[in-house]
């Protein structure tokens, strides 16, 4: 199946020795980047829109990070082949996250993936997998979803918050949140989410969201009542969480430091935008 809007010649575009790389591809404008359709062929991917996915994703990352979204991917209109179609300007940064958040499945991307870690000592220190940059936007998420399931449950009558909040905990992992963290070996001042997996973030993020749901759909209502709700929704995930897998949440083991993994990212973006401008410098002399 031929790529939207790409003629067959792209096909030779992959990270493989002896063929077109992925610096052959980057062009000079302001700034140095890559067309996304040139980068989803050298990937492995078929449709730009499937693509899209992993440069949403990617967006959503610099988003989080609060690294400028305009300064790494840049909208445009393109002609392939004499047709007129729609592209993206990526900066070496965003190739990198895209390409972090592509479909696992393909070989390309795991090519790509050693290939941007060999070009950054950064990447190799402090982005130990791609499954820590998912971290990162997961995270996030369980952070806007705690704000929206603390307000809720205030309004529905919970006054004292850090106990409805443990026993959400109480319920997935059979045990309150301090004893957790001593189990997890956490310091007790850091949030335990910022060491946990993407699975068991995953896992804690639909914690919450269902909780969230079974107050509204059962008007539930009072302190006890609230924290009785919130634990049960904990056992409910743990269950799960076992029978999928087999491991109880409390022995899945802590990943690195959420925040090592940020600065990490704003370092590699650094990076990479310097190791950008000196190569225009050197080509413009």
């Amino acid at each position: 199946m031929q790529p939207d809007g790409v003629g067959n010649e792209m096909d030779v575009f992959h990270f493989d020795e002896g063929r077109p790389s992925f610096e052959d591809l980057g062009h000079d404008g302001d700034s140095h980047f890559w067309y996304a359709r040139d980068l989803m062929v050298m990937l492995g991917y078929e449709s730009y829109n499937a693509f899209q996915n992993a440069m949403n994703k990617a967006i959503g990352t610099c988003t989080t990070l609060g690294i400028p979204v305009l300064e790494n991917f840049s909208q445009v209109q393109r002609d392939i082949d004499g047709l007129p179609v729609h592209d993206c300007k990526l900066s070496r940064f965003a190739c990198y996250l895209s390409t972090m958040n592509g479909d696992v499945r393909k070989p390309q991307i795991a090519a790509a993936q050693a290939y941007f870690a060999n070009t950054a000592e950064v990447v190799r220190t402090y982005i130990q997998n791609a499954s820590n940059i998912e971290r990162v936007q997961i995270r996030d998420d369980i952070s806007e979803r705690e704000r929206s399931l603390s307000g809720v449950a205030r309004q529905a009558g919970v006054e004292q918050y850090p106990l409805f909040q443990n026993a959400g905990y109480r319920g997935m992992y059979n045990m309150d949140l301090r004893r957790l963290k001593q189990v997890k070996g956490v310091d007790q001042k850091r949030p335990l989410l910022d060491f946990m997996g993407k699975e068991e973030l995953a896992a804690n993020l639909f914690r919450l969201t269902q909780t969230e749901a079974k107050i509204k759909k059962e008007n539930v209502r009072g302190q006890w009542a609230l924290e009785n709700a919130a634990e049960q929704v904990g056992r409910r995930v743990r269950a799960t969480i076992i029978e999928t897998g087999g491991t109880p949440p409390e022995r899945l083991p802590i990943a690195q430091d959420i925040n090592k993994v940020e600065s990490g990212l704003k370092k590699t973006n650094r990076e990479f935008s310097k190791m950008d401008r000196a190569k225009q410098i050197t080509e413009g002399d």
